[in-house]
């Protein structure tokens, strides 16, 4: 991996791991079409969501890098520093209720996962209270508050540097968890891009109308499953029986992992091309057609 390559420190930094995120994330997209695996439609999650239009066909691959690029740049150079975010494990109901003078909801990815985000201060005093609670709470590794009013003062900047960004209409649904449905033509612009970072992320609803269209296989296509347990939530809430695999694993993102989310996803009835996985001339081997009886001997 990236990080395993020696450039773990980089890694740290908002302007580095930003673009190398879109593009493990582009790149998973065109590993799971390469076998067969295509989205009848797709969602996003915050930055995430710039690797979704790219992937329906809303953004070009140029257009969603100029974007990427240049917006982890602003936030490098203008919110790094100045807040930061939480995972915590609650209804959005009941983190609204808790929340002091400085955060507020980042996002809502499932009925028991929020994240929240603002001043640094605010956060220590939110952290110590849940804690106190026994309620599971995480900092995000990040330095800065997505989806909070501090992305307010870089949005002249962004709106200017985002200007010549222009969307397209989707060549696979995709269903914006900024607008809360279905994208046209031309909507993902400059401005688009600048929304998608100042507003809460509303993954949940997003996730929830799907469902109730009729959708119940998701992949998540990242390099770490941070979404799947809320969308298996979702699911359950929703009385529907449903599959939900990810792709790569937090120190494991090799191939191995990835086939093994490949045979997940089979083993679920999902179609998969394994012409393309397997070696030319590989061919079928028939399973036991009995149980093996086995005893055992121990000195």
């Amino acid at each position: 991996g990236v990080e395993g390559g020696g450039g773990g420190s980089l890694l740290g930094r908002v302007d580095v791991v930003q673009p190398v995120s879109f593009a493990v994330m582009v790149s998973l997209a065109a590993l799971w079409r390469s076998l067969g695996v295509e989205p009848d439609a797709v969602v996003g999650h915050s930055q995430g969501e710039i690797a979704a239009a790219v992937v329906s066909g809303a953004l070009s691959l140029e257009d969603g890098a100029w974007v990427v690029v240049l917006r982890s740049r602003v936030i490098a150079g203008s919110l790094a520093g100045g807040g930061g975010m939480l995972s915590v494990g609650l209804s959005v109901g009941d983190v609204v209720g808790r929340l002091p003078v400085g955060v507020s909801v980042a996002a809502v990815n499932g009925p028991s996962s929020v994240v929240v985000s603002g001043d640094v201060e605010g956060l220590g005093v939110l952290e110590g209270v849940l804690v106190g609670e026994g309620v599971r709470v995480r900092r995000v590794a990040v330095d800065y508050a997505s989806h909070s009013v501090q992305v307010g003062l870089v949005e002249e900047e962004l709106l200017r540097v985002l200007a010549p960004v222009v969307g397209r209409v989707p060549e696979v649904p995709f269903f914006s968890s900024v607008l809360g449905g279905w994208v046209g033509g031309g909507v993902v612009d400059g401005g688009y891009w600048y929304r998608n970072l100042r507003e809460p992320v509303l993954f949940a609803d997003a996730v929830g109308v799907l469902v109730g269209e009729g959708f119940s296989v998701f992949v998540e296509v990242s390099a770490h499953p941070v979404l799947v347990p809320g969308v298996s939530e979702l699911l359950d809430v929703a009385g529907v029986e449903g599959v939900v695999v990810g792709s790569l694993r937090r120190g494991d993102g090799g191939l191995d992992r990835f086939l093994r989310s490949v045979g997940e996803l089979w083993a679920a009835g999902v179609g998969v091309d394994w012409g393309a996985v397997l070696p030319v001339g590989a061919g079928w081997v028939d399973l036991p057609t009995y149980s093996f009886q086995r005893q055992r001997y121990w000195l």
